[in-house]
């Protein structure tokens, strides 16, 4: 039986979700790959015991995380239930709906039908009573805002949720479901949107909405698909992400036209005492919005390799700079 370690608060920084209650770690783990069905249990569970121990209390999933879809939920549920039941009340659980899950009309997107559902799949592929933070995954084009809303704001009332997030938002589309929440009340208090030093498309005015609304970001790929790292530096292995041609999120060609400002960002992570993954995700964490960055990880070593970040968060202006003028 898992024992957790004793000491796991005392080196992980806390983070308040704009001017909600809660606080979450700098940075949480997220279970999209390497937690399925195609993945050994034990990985799975070592990974998991090892964040924990390290202050990691936010695990991040959705309905159709695995593969298959759904898997990542089933297995995070068997592991509370073996593992974590006892620290139920210190981990925060976070879940989403809206990617396809099922055939038919119902199967996806943002209605009521879908959201209502989806949640309650997932509730019990896990074994929980209620997930701490529900997200609507992306926003629908053809559901009207108001009911997607009224979904979500539902799940509260319900139980099913604690705190309410979207996730793939534009800044508009942000602060015009925001007006709903206010009206309705619902706890709505995070987006969950993709930020990294390559794909800067949340200072074009999202992260603006966020600041006026009170409203705290997590932020997603922040390592670019592995492209912030030193996987890359020297070329595309033939077991890296970009080196398969089955990969749909990197491609040779986009290490080929990025690696020239990789090698440079490299050089100030260098200067830094840090590896360019480190340095990477410590990034995320200067913009003021950004309350936790999630991390990915298929082994113990490299989440502890990424944890490594938060022995040195801070960047002088002419950091900041450096980077902006190698970037921009």
């Amino acid at each position: 039986m898992y024992v957790a370690n004793k000491k796991r608060y005392e080196n992980m920084q806390y983070n308040r979700v704009g001017n909600s209650g809660l606080k979450l770690p700098a940075m949480s783990l997220g279970l999209w790959h390497n937690f399925g069905d195609v993945d050994r249990l034990q990985t799975q569970k070592d990974i998991l015991f090892c964040a924990f121990d390290h202050g990691i209390t936010h695990f991040d999933l959705a309905n159709n995380y695995g593969p298959p879809a759904g898997s990542a939920e089933k297995n995070f549920g068997r592991i509370l239930r073996e593992d974590f039941k006892s620290y139920r009340d210190e981990l925060i659980i976070s879940s989403k709906a809206g990617y396809y899950m099922w055939p038919g009309p119902y199967g996806e997107w943002g209605s009521k039908k879908n959201i209502v559902a989806s949640c309650d799949q997932s509730l019990k592929r896990m074994g929980l009573d209620y997930v701490d933070i529900f997200y609507h995954h992306r926003p629908d084009p053809e559901t009207p805002i108001e009911e997607t809303a009224q979904a979500l704001d539902l799940l509260v009332r319900q139980g099913k949720a604690l705190y309410i997030g979207v996730s793939n938002y534009s800044a508009e589309q942000t602060r015009e479901i925001t007006k709903v929440f206010k009206e309705l009340r619902t706890p709505f208090i995070i987006h969950q949107p993709r930020y990294n030093m390559m794909d800067r498309w949340i200072e074009d005015g999202l992260t603006d909405v966020l600041a006026q609304e009170h409203l705290g970001a997590i932020t997603f790929s922040p390592l670019a698909q592995g492209i912030l790292t030193d996987r890359y530096l020297n070329g595309i292995p033939e077991d890296s992400r970009a080196g398969r041609s089955s990969s749909p999120f990197l491609s040779p060609e986009k290490v080929d036209e990025t690696i020239d400002k990789v090698r440079k960002l490299n050089d100030i992570a260098k200067k830094r005492g840090q590896t360019l993954a480190e340095m990477a995700l410590a990034w995320n964490l200067q913009e003021p919005t950004v309350t936790s960055v999630l991390i990915g990880a298929s082994r113990v070593s490299q989440l502890e390799d990424n944890l490594k970040a938060l022995n040195n968060l801070d960047f002088s202006e002419e950091e900041l700079k450096e980077v902006d003028k190698i970037l921009l």
